[in-house]
């Protein structure tokens, strides 16, 4: 296995490793060991410590919040500045916050109800952490999707160890470098490398295992996480859709599909992966597409605004969806509101709609994850509903119209891992909603106290009372035993 740098250092005493040693060189499976001894030390952290913990992680994105725009547009040829600070600085800071808000109630252990012929008894559920977390995250957002699972994960009390991905190299080896600044390797450590590295991260027998990229790594991940039995949550992503409701205002709408389409270059888990269009409106749909994409980016080419595509591979995988759709008698419209002309090397790319699609073309089957917009008619909505739910269900799904029966037929007969009603990605950004997908879009949840959850053991605990009425039904078995549990049934 390559050798995978680490950032941190450890506390005295754990494992014989010295302060002064440098834990850049400790392996995966010593790492793991070091947070493990230190769990065991203190299996379940003070209120206290956690939040110390939360408010470390809020004080290094804060100091740093300018070094991660830079490093991540460095890693994408270019990232909008202000991109970075809106969708990943600001809503790390927004999810920390809350967490450190509600944290005293997370913890609080539950009383709950108690069967009347278990009285005088009682019951209650204990929220403990679990142990190691294991968190492996992407490159389209690579601070905040590794920051909101580990802000459960620390806030459950557990130790944590972050993977995030290679195609960033800048950007995860300043988070090494930032989190080691604010936290001991024992708390939190990044761990750097390459695939063979991640490879072997998911093979730990981590207490958890929080991975976030595309669904045929999800498996994979899912596969080794079983040989150790370790649970997952899997935040993939999928094929999103835009549902354009017959009430819908086109020119309402377009903005807010733009933005969600362009935001990070449609590089996103939750963009609007394709559009349903009631048969008839597409031309008045493309004009109001081209109208809002001139308003939001009237200029593409050196827009300090407009994101790159992250790598040469993904630019060519797009170019290669957009001309195998060609191919199979796509109309492609691009829009380009300054008529400019794009080179490969920044590797930005406009707009195109894709009208006239079919199930037989690639970008109709893979996650594009760029700014290419699909769009199928659809004569009614009920063919529109048949359409999603004859795929896989989606990470998310969007509705823009007016009439609310059409809205609450939507949301009734399909499934998605999130809605937002006329708009684009809102509902990824609140704390007090669960954020996660379904089947082949994820596994579990995170975000608020949704993801102090998916990091903790809820422990039941029944206290049994000095005297007991369950004592009549010890054996020997005979009359007595079967006039109680008569009773019994009979009250229940």
């Amino acid at each position: 296995m390559k050798e995978a740098r680490l950032v941190g250092k450890p506390a005295l005493g754990i494992k014989g490793i010295s302060m002064a040693e440098d834990v850049r060189q400790v392996g995966l499976e010593q790492l793991f060991d070091i947070q493990r001894q230190a769990f065991e030390h203190d299996m379940n952290p003070s209120r206290q410590v956690r939040d110390d913990r939360l408010a470390r992680l809020l004080a290094m994105t804060e100091k740093h919040g300018n070094a991660i725009a830079e490093a991540i547009s460095a890693d994408f040829g270019h990232r909008s500045r202000h991109e970075t600070d809106m969708a990943e600085v600001f809503v790390a800071i927004t999810g920390i916050r809350h967490a450190r808000r509600h944290l005293a109630r997370w913890m609080k252990p539950r009383r709950v109800p108690t069967a009347l012929h278990f009285l005088p008894g009682r019951c209650r559920i204990l929220r403990q952490p679990l142990g190691v977390v294991g968190i492996v995250s992407p490159w389209n957002y690579p601070f905040y999707l590794a920051v909101a699972a580990t802000i459960g994960a620390v806030a459950a009390g557990n130790r944590v160890m972050i993977k995030p991905s290679e195609l960033t190299p800048r950007f995860s080896q300043l988070f090494a470098d930032i989190v080691g600044e604010f936290f001991a390797a024992e708390e939190a450590a990044v761990v750097v490398g390459d695939v063979e590295v991640g490879k072997a991260f998911v093979e730990l027998p981590f207490d958890h295992l929080f991975f976030t990229g595309s669904t045929a790594v999800g498996r994979l991940v899912a596969q080794a996480a079983a040989k150790n039995l370790t649970p997952v949550t899997l935040e993939l992503g999928g094929k999103s859709p835009a549902i354009l409701d017959d009430s819908c205002d086109l020119a309402r709408a377009a903005p807010s599909l733009v933005m969600g389409k362009l935001l990070n270059a449609g590089q996103s888990c939750i963009a609007p992966d394709y559009v349903l269009l009631p048969a008839g409106r597409e031309e008045a749909f493309q004009v109001a597409l081209a109208a809002a994409v001139t308003r939001l980016y009237p200029r593409l080419h050196d827009n300090p605004d407009y994101t790159s595509i992250v790598s040469d591979r993904h630019f060519r995988r797009l170019h290669d969806l957009l001309e195998d759709a060609r191919s199979k008698g796509a109309r492609v419209v691009t829009i380009n509101p300054a008529a400019e002309t794009f080179a490969s090397e920044n590797r930005k790319m406009p707009l195109h709609v894709l009208f006239g699609v079919s199930d037989d073309m690639a970008v109709m089957s893979e996650e594009i994850f760029g700014p290419l917009l699909p769009v199928v008619s659809v004569r009614t909505l009920g063919e529109a509903i048949h359409f999603v739910n004859r795929h896989p269900r989606p990470l998310a799904l969007y509705w823009f119209g007016t009439d609310c029966a059409n809205r609450e037929r939507v949301l009734n007969q399909t499934i998605a891992g999130g809605v937002t009603i006329n708009d684009t990605l809102m509902h990824y950004a609140q704390e007090e909603l669960p954020f996660g997908g379904v089947g082949p879009s994820g596994e579990g949840a995170h975000h608020g106290e949704y993801g102090f959850l998916t990091f903790t053991k809820e422990k039941p605990v029944f206290y049994q009372a000095a005297i007991k009425g369950t004592g009549l039904l010890y054996p020997p078995y005979g009359r007595r035993f079967e006039r109680v549990l008569s009773l019994l049934k009979r009250l229940v």
